[in-house]
Formats: C-alpha cells, structure tokens, sequence
C-alpha cells in the first residue's frame, strides 16, 4: 500500500532541511566513510598516537564519527574557537606547555562558560569546586571563577602542568584530567602498563582523548570534513576594557551597566563567573565593553551617590502570618524581584522580625 503523500513530503522537507542547514556548502559535503580514510599518523601534544593498531583507530573512527553526525555543533565550535581560543593559546605559550591542550577545552564545554556536569564540574575547563579552589580559584555563592575564560585557563594549566610533573605523558595527563590522577595511577599499578591506549579505564576516560582528537582533526583542517565557513562565519574575538571597582558595600550590577553605557546582560556576558544581582563589598576586576573605560569612573560615582542619596527603597519588617507571596502581592510587586532584592533562598523560611528590603513599583524599569 502507498504512503500518502501528505506524511511522506514532510519527512522529505526535513532531511533536506537539515542537510542544507548543517553546512554553508552542503552539496560538497565528503562522506563520513571518505572522512576517517587517509589518517596515516597522528599525534596529541607530540606524543603519536598509534592508529597502526586496529583497536585505536576503530576509537578514533567511532569517535570521529559520532562528532561529524552533529554538524550544527560542530560549526558552532568553529564559530566559537576564534573567540575563546587566542586567549588559550597565549596563555599555553607563555606556559610553555602544547598547544593541542587547548582542545580540551572543545572537549570539555564546546566553549560554553556554564556548562555543567552531574559531578558538579563548571566552566570552559570543567573545573570540579574542590580543584578550582586547590588552583586558586573564587567559588563561592557571589563568584564562580570556573566560568571566567582567563581564570578557569590559568587553574586548568596549573593542574595540567601538575599532572605532567606526575604522570610524563600529556596524554597520561589528560587521561588523570578526566578521571582523577589517584584513579589513574591505581589502574596504572593493578594493570601494570603505563600506556593510555593500552589501559581499561572508565568508559568516558576511555573516549576522552579521541574526543580530543577528533576536535583536533576538525579545527585543523574543516575544509577536509566539509565545514567552509569564511572568516566572517566566525564569531568575532572577545573585545573589552577591563576596570577595577572598590565597592564599600553590596552594589547593584545594574550600576555598573549604566556606567559602562550598556545593559545588564553585556556585563553579565563578558563576566560569567558573576552570579546574581549584586557586587559584593570589596574590590573586582570587572570586564566592560571596549571603550566604555573613558569616563567610566566620574558616571560610576555619579551613579553611587544617586543610588545611596535617593534611596527609596522601604524596609518592611516581617509580621506573624506573612509569606514571600503575600508581601510581593501587598507592595505589588513580583516576587522574583523580591527575592533578587534580598538575595533570599527559596529553601531557607523567612521568620517573624526578619527585614526586607521593597523598592516601589514606580522604579522598576
């Protein structure tokens, strides 16, 4: 019996809808068989990688594979690697560590500042709290460094540099990147063999450096695997001027925004690892649009002054009976900005006494 033609035509629509949407020349797209042929050696970090051995390469395939069947994230990491990756090389370079380390970071996060894990690794690197804290990074319920690109960077070549120190092998050491050094080196001791392509270990370890590679493969030469994008495809490098701020008490970021002639989400952009609302007391170094620095500091105290000068806020002390919804309703206002206003956790109970803070309605913009 025939299909009818109402349910075939869209499934013809969509695949030629994404065919046509993966790549900017789809027509030239090489096949998958064709892209994991002519691969007669490769290396990670100057280490060969022995694809001689049918069992590597059938990881390195799989992997390579995998990666080239998801084209639209693919070319989001080419579109992303010119805005991140002059940062990371830099900064490999003044470390002298290899510049193929910087794909872990692909690997890693596909170059997203808050991607995030079930174990709780955050950022660019997937900096779990306990190393980024070793690595002397902020993380805290203001500030979470594993999403600032230079912070997380400089933390995850100190734990690489540490690594190798340990393990004499830049693939050894992506290898305890992944997995943890202890477990690495228990496996190494139980299995009496110190080669990475040669050890059973974690499923994902296992994968982790042929996803490198395949990232590797596909940075180095897209043309080869059918991405053509011109260099106005690729997401500009990231612009700024960088500023330190004294707050001498909590500050609203809003603030910082209007002196910087911009909107709160451009502040929140350029510095991720901000979390909320508020500036704590202290001083920051903070990210601002390129050329916002001149006059910055004049609007800025302008600003303040107003801010604490013209403060109408209310203080309303909390009464038997009272709940967040029926204050917010009481002052109408929403409660999400009750909630912003004074940094509350929704999973703490608010008491009888307690104060809050209620901005009039009239100022909310």
């Amino acid at each position: 019996m025939k299909k009818p033609m109402f349910l075939i035509l869209p499934i013809v629509l969509i695949f030629t809808f994404e065919a046509f949407a993966a790549s900017p020349n789809p027509l030239n797209l090489p096949s998958l068989l064709t892209s994991v042929k002519k691969m007669d050696a490769l290396s990670f970090c100057g280490e060969q990688v022995p694809i001689k051995n049918q069992e590597v390469l059938e990881r390195l395939e799989k992997e390579l594979l995998l990666t080239l069947g998801d084209r639209p994230q693919v070319i989001l990491w080419l579109k992303r690697s010119r805005r991140y990756l002059p940062y990371i090389e830099k900064m490999l370079k003044k470390n002298n560590m290899p510049e193929d380390l910087k794909y872990m970071a692909i690997a890693e996060s596909a170059l997203l500042p808050h991607a995030g894990s079930k174990k709780g690794a955050i950022g660019f690197w997937q900096i779990l709290p306990d190393t980024g804290r070793r690595y002397g990074l902020i993380i805290d319920d203001t500030i979470d460094e594993r999403r600032n690109i230079f912070a997380s960077t400089r933390a995850a070549i100190a734990h690489l540099n540490a690594l190798y120190e340990l393990m004499g092998s830049w693939t050894l050491s992506a290898a305890a990147y992944n997995m943890g050094e202890e477990g690495l080196e228990a496996e190494i001791m139980v299995q009496h063999v110190r080669d990475y392509y040669r050890l059973y270990l974690p499923l994902e370890t296992q994968r982790f450096i042929f996803r490198i590679l395949s990232a590797k493969l596909i940075l180095s030469e897209p043309d080869r695997f059918g991405f053509y994008l011109t260099d106005a495809d690729y997401y500009p490098p990231l612009e700024f001027d960088r500023i330190s701020i004294d707050c001498f008490q909590e500050i609203p970021l809003s603030l910082v925004a209007k002196a910087s002639k911009t909107d709160f989400k451009a502040i929140k952009d350029l510095n991720p690892e901000i979390r909320g609302h508020y500036l704590t007391e202290g001083t920051h170094s903070i990210l601002i649009p390129k050329g916002a620095n001149k006059g910055f500091n004049a609007r800025y105290k302008e600003l303040v002054k107003a801010y604490e000068g013209n403060r109408t806020d209310r203080v309303y002390i909390i009464k038997e009976g009272d709940n967040l919804s029926s204050i917010a309703d009481k002052f109408d206002v929403p409660l999400a900005a009750l909630i912003i206003w004074n940094r509350l956790d929704m999973n703490k109970a608010i008491h009888p006494g307690d104060r809050l803070i209620i901005y009039p309605n009239k100022k909310m913009d």
